[in-house]
């Protein structure tokens, strides 16, 4: 259920309308249109057999390098699909949600926390959203270029066969050092990270195919999920998971029940007087749908708004004194977007959120700045003012008592304690 609340917006709204541009604004109550069956892959019907298939795959801990974590230690449904950290710890780490720690031995220690928020999936199997993660880097390909249709990390090195760009987002994580396959040393999928071997021969991708291959209960729902393309488990692939995974999320998270859902379908009687109030600000004078437009409230568009930066984000800044400090990276700024595009005009922007479910995917923000939706809300008030006087509690962000950094030597790396 989607939830907005409607007070905060009260409150705020008339003043958050000051930042965006007279001619930007909405007409009053300009409203979406209902969302419908059609707005999602497959018409919000995929085969059963694919669904279950995504949903175990989910689940289970076979896809990451040492075994040890999955999709859903970083989505838990519980959580509303996000981790309730303003940056989570992926691989080495234990525990769920706010009370996920670092381990305590080298071999279950850290090397660093995920370098974005983790966020929710609520509605990404619909048809519009063409680019996903917070930069962007995984979207669909409206020139052609690749063969795969889409514009990732990989470039044309994607393999082929993907159905939608959900399920090319799905390619990433496994092959992510600090969120699932572990240390180099520790397993055969880190080792080909570290040599840069994602889809070729032997690579992470591969690898991956060869242990659902050698599950038998797998191959028989493999071959069920896919009767047209897997006869054996020869047939068996990690992208054919991929698409089984974002199929299982397209449907079990699809969240177009709310109030306002049902207020859009005809119902009158769906909001109360206060979140009526709180609907006419938002899509009228407040500006808020200026970005939060659509059915889905975003326009999957780029902005700056001065977010502040918690954690070493992507490496684009340098702080030497921060890694002896925090036991984090010493670079410490996410230049956003510009990481993927390379142009200097996207430096600091990320993709407009949609608010589905907003107020229980706290915290907010692509580095979680923000533990409350009135803090944000508050933000957008004055954004540099907001950046200038941010202040991190570390109650809510704390410190990672202990972390390893990996030291080469020769021809090996080891990690070691940071002191």
């Amino acid at each position: 259920m989607m939830r907005l609340t409607a007070a905060i917006v009260a409150a705020t709204a008339a003043t958050v309308g000051l930042l965006v541009a007279e001619d930007r604004l909405p007409h009053p109550l300009d409203r979406p249109e209902p969302v419908e069956d059609a707005d999602y892959y497959e018409d919000g019907d995929p085969p059963d057999a694919r669904v279950e298939l995504g949903r175990m795959l989910f689940f289970d801990r076979v896809l990451s390098g040492n075994r040890n974590i999955s999709c859903a230690d970083c989505h838990p449904p519980a959580l509303a699909t996000s981790d309730g950290l303003p940056l989570g710890f992926g691989e080495g780490a234990s525990g769920l949600g706010p009370q996920r720690r670092p381990g305590a031995t080298i071999g279950t220690a850290v090397t660093g926390r995920v370098p974005r928020n983790s966020p929710a999936l609520f509605n990404l199997g619909a048809r519009e959203f063409e680019r996903l993660f917070w930069d962007g880097r995984v979207e669909t390909d409206p020139n052609g270029y690749y063969q795969a249709g889409f514009v990732t990390p990989a470039r044309w090195k994607l393999p082929t066969g993907l159905d939608n760009v959900l399920a090319a987002q799905a390619m990433f994580p496994v092959a992510s050092l600090v969120e699932m396959t572990g240390h180099r040393g520790e397993n055969p999928i880190a080792d080909a990270v570290w040599l840069n071997n994602v889809s070729g021969p032997g690579g992470v991708w591969e690898q991956l195919g060869e242990r659902l291959r050698e599950i038998p209960e797998y191959v028989e729902m493999f071959r069920a999920a896919f009767p047209d393309r897997v006869q054996s488990a020869d047939d068996v692939t990690y992208v054919l998971a991929a698409n089984a995974i974002a199929t299982f999320e397209a449907k079990e998270f699809r969240s177009d029940g709310s109030p306002f859902d049902r207020y859009l379908r005809g119902d009158e009687d769906a909001l109360d007087d206060e979140a009526r109030r709180g609907m006419e600000l938002f899509y009228g004078k407040a500006g808020c749908a200026s970005c939060h437009a659509g059915k889905f409230q975003t326009d999957h568009e780029f902005h700056a708004i001065a977010m502040p930066q918690l954690g070493p984000g992507k490496g684009d800044g340098r702080d030497p004194g921060f890694w002896r400090a925090s036991g984090l990276h010493a670079f410490v700024e996410d230049f956003g977007r510009a990481h993927f595009t390379m142009r200097p005009e996207d430096e600091f922007r990320f993709r407009t959120p949609s608010l589905r479910n907003v107020e229980l995917t706290a915290p907010y923000g692509h580095s979680g700045a923000f533990a409350t939706l009135e803090a944000v809300v508050r933000h957008h008030l004055d954004p540099v003012a907001s950046l200038e006087s941010y202040d991190v509690d570390q109650d809510y962000f704390p410190a990672i008592e202990r972390a390893v950094e990996l030291v080469g030597s020769g021809s090996r790396v080891t990690p070691r304690w940071l002191s």
